[in-house]
C-alpha cells in the first residue's frame, strides 16, 4: 500500500509523467495505470487468522525474544533484522534449525510492534552510471578490548551494481573519511570517477548560490591526488544520494548486528574488505544477475590508482603547559609530551587512529591512541616522566608533575629521602614500561596500604597483582589488639636438618 500511495503522489501531487515514474520505480506501465486508476481502497481481505497450533519457531522464540529485547539498548539503527535472526539461528544450531525465513519474519515483525511499535520507511531507488559512487557515513557501537566505542563507518556504494564496503572508525572526521576512502580504493584497484557526498564540515567550509561550495584544503588536496570529481548533494537533501543512505542500513544490519568486539581496528577494517566481496555473490535486488558480476561494470571505469601513496594525516603546531602537555577537540583532550618539552612547541599528526608527537626536526617523541568523544578525556605517558624525575629526585617537587599524583603517593614520597625517592620513581618507570602506569601505580597503593616503604615491596605486589594467585584485602588489625613482640628465630636449628650423625657428634 505504501508504494501505491508514492506512485499516486508522484502523478497527481508532484506532476509527473508515467513515463518518468517507470524510470524513477522500475515499474512496469501496466502497474502503474492500474494504481493510478483505483478508486476503492477497502480492505479486500479479512485479516489472517493466528495461528494458535505449535510452531517450528516455537523452540527459538525465547531466544529470538532476548535478543530483540536486548535492542532497547542499541541504537535504532544497529537491531536485529528479521534476516540477521535468521542467520544467527542457522549458524547456530544448523541442522537442528529447520525454519524458514517467512516464519521468523512474521514472528519478528509482531513482536517488533510489541516492543518498539516502529514500521519501516519507503525508499525509491536510484541510479547512476558504471563507475560512480556515493559516499556516507553512519553511527554503529562496538567493542574494543572490552570497552564499548560510540563508533561511525564510512559507506561506499556503487548505485549501478549495488555493490559496496564500509570501514569502522571512532570518528566521522578528516582523516577517518581519507583512511577509509584509501583502504577501499586499494582494495578495489581503483578509484571511482564521481563521488557524491554531504556537504559535510570535513569537506564544504560554505555553501554558496547556483550551488558553487568552498572546500576544505584538506579534502581538495585529497580529491585532486585521486583525480576523482566530488559532486555534493543539495541541503537537506540526502535522498538525492538514496543508494548509499540505504546501503547504511544494510551494512549496519548485515555486519554490526550484534555489536562486534575487537581487539584491532585496522584488522578489523581489512576483514570488513573481504566481507563486501563475499556478500556481492547474490543476486541483484533488480536483476537476475549476480552483484559481483556487475560491479566488474564498475571496475572497468575506475580510474587508475596513483603511482605515489597519499598521506592522510594532519600536521599542525601545539603550545605545551607546565606539565608539558597539550589539548586538542576544544580542550576536551589532553595529551603528555616529555618532561623537557614543557612551555614549548611541538609538532603534532593526526591520524584516524593515532596522535604522533614529534620535535622541531619531525623526528617522533611519542605517541598516543586518539582520543574520541565529546567527554573530556587524558592520554598520558608517565614513562618519560618518572624516567627523567628518577635522576632528578630533588625537582620533584618544583615540576608540576608531583601535582598529578594521587594524595596518598604524594604523602608517601614526602616520607622518603632523596636516594629512597629515587629508588621508589626508577622502580615505578621499570614496572610502567612492562605493563601500564595505572599497574604499576596500583601495586604502589597496595603497598602503601600494607604499611610498606621498600621498593622489594612494590615490585612483589605488582608480581602478585598481574599473576593467577588469590587477591585478599590485607588485613588490618583493630587499635585494642595487643602489640605482640617481634619473633626473630635462632637459625642454628636449621642447622640440624643437613648435618651428619658425625657431624653431630654421634657414632
Amino acid at each position: 500500500m505504501a508504494q501505491i500511495h508514492c506512485i499516486r503522489k508522484l502523478y497527481y501531487e508532484e506532476g509527473l509523467s508515467v513515463a518518468e515514474i517507470i524510470r524513477r520505480t522500475g515499474r512496469d506501465r501496466k502497474t502503474i495505470n492500474k494504481y493510478l486508476a483505483m478508486e476503492d481502497f477497502n480492505q479486500l481481505q479479512p485479516p489472517k487468522r493466528p495461528n494458535r497450533g505449535k510452531s517450528k519457531l516455537d523452540p527459538f522464540k525465547e531466544e529470538i525474544d532476548s535478543w530483540l529485547e536486548d535492542d532497547k539498548n542499541q541504537r535504532r539503527k544497529q537491531r536485529h533484522t528479521a534476516t540477521r535472526v535468521h542467520q544467527r539461528l542457522k549458524q547456530k544450531y544448523k541442522a537442528s534449525y529447520d525454519c524458514s525465513y517467512r516464519l521468523v519474519a512474521d514472528y519478528v515483525k509482531q513482536r517488533k510492534k510489541e516492543i518498539f511499535g516502529q514500521e519501516k520507511d519507503f525508499y525509491l531507488p536510484l541510479t547512476h552510471p558504471a563507475g560512480e559512487a556515493q559516499a556516507d557515513f553512519g553511527e554503529a557501537d562496538f567493542f574494543e578490548n572490552g570497552q564499548r566505542v560510540e563508533g561511525h563507518f564510512l559507506n561506499l556504494s556503487f548505485p549501478q551494481s549495488n555493490a559496496g564496503y564500509l570501514q569502522l572508525f571512532k570518528g566521522e572526521n578528516q582523516q577517518c573519511l581519507m583512511e577509509g576512502m584509501i583502504n577501499i580504493f586499494k582494495h578495489i584497484g581503483g578509484v571511482p570517477t564521481r563521488i557524491w557526498f554531504d556537504n559535510d564540515s570535513t569537506m564544504v567550509t560554505n555553501v554558496m548560490k547556483a550551488g558553487r561550495r568552498n572546500l576544505t584544503e584538506g579534502f581538495i588536496r585529497f580529491m585532486n591526488h585521486y583525480s576523482f570529481t566530488a559532486a555534493f548533494c543539495n541541503p537537506a537533501s540526502g535522498h538525492e544520494k538514496g543508494h548509499v543512505e540505504t546501503k547504511v542500513g544494510y551494512h549496519r544490519r548485515n555486519f554490526l548486528v550484534p555489536p562486534p568486539e575487537l581487539t584491532d581496528l585496522r584488522a578489523f577494517n581489512q576483514s570488513l574488505l573481504k566481507t563486501c566481496d563475499e556478500d556481492m555473490h547474490r543476486p541483484h535486488y533488480r536483476f537476475e544477475t549476480l552483484i559481483s558480476e556487475l560491479f566488474q561494470a564498475d571496475q572497468r571505469k575506475l580510474l587508475e590508482l596513483p603511482s605515489v601513496a597519499y598521506d592522510p594525516g594532519k600536521t599542525m603546531q601545539k603550545k605545551t603547559d607546565a606539565h608539558a602537555c597539550f589539548t586538542l577537540h576544544g580542550g576536551k583532550h589532553r595529551y603528555s609530551t616529555q618532561p623537557r618539552y614543557a612551555k614549548s612547541w611541538v609538532n603534532v599528526k593526526l591520524t584516524a587512529h593515532d596522535v604522533l608527537v614529534m620535535n622541531e626536526s619531525f623526528q617522533e617523541i611519542t605517541r598516543h591512541p586518539r582520543l574520541y568523544g565529546r567527554e573530556r578525556k587524558e592520554a598520558f605517558d608517565w614513562l618519560p616522566y618518572l624516567t627523567q624525575l628518577s635522576r632528578r629526585p630533588a625537582a620533584l617537587k618544583y615540576t608540576g608533575i608531583y601535582e598529578l599524583f594521587p594524595v596518598p603517593v604524594r604523602d608517601y614520597l614526602d616520607r622518603l629521602d632523596r636516594e629512597s625517592t629515587r629508588e621508589a620513581l626508577q622502580t615505578m618507570a621499570e614496572l610502567s614500561q612492562e605493563a601500564t602506569f595505572a599497574d604499576a601505580l596500583q601495586a604502589l597503593l597496595r603497598a602503601i596500604e600494607y604499611g610498606a616503604q621498600d621498593t622489594d615491596s612494590i615490585k612483589a605486589l605488582f608480581s602478585r597483582q598481574r599473576s593467577d594467585t588469590l587477591q585478599l584485602a590485607p588485613y588490618i588489625p583493630p587499635p585494642s589488639a595487643p602489640k605482640m613482640p617481634h619473633l626473630k628465630p635462632d637459625i642454628k636449628h636449621y642447622d640440624r636438618l643437613y648435618l651428619t650423625r658425625d657431624d653431630r657428634g654421634l657414632s
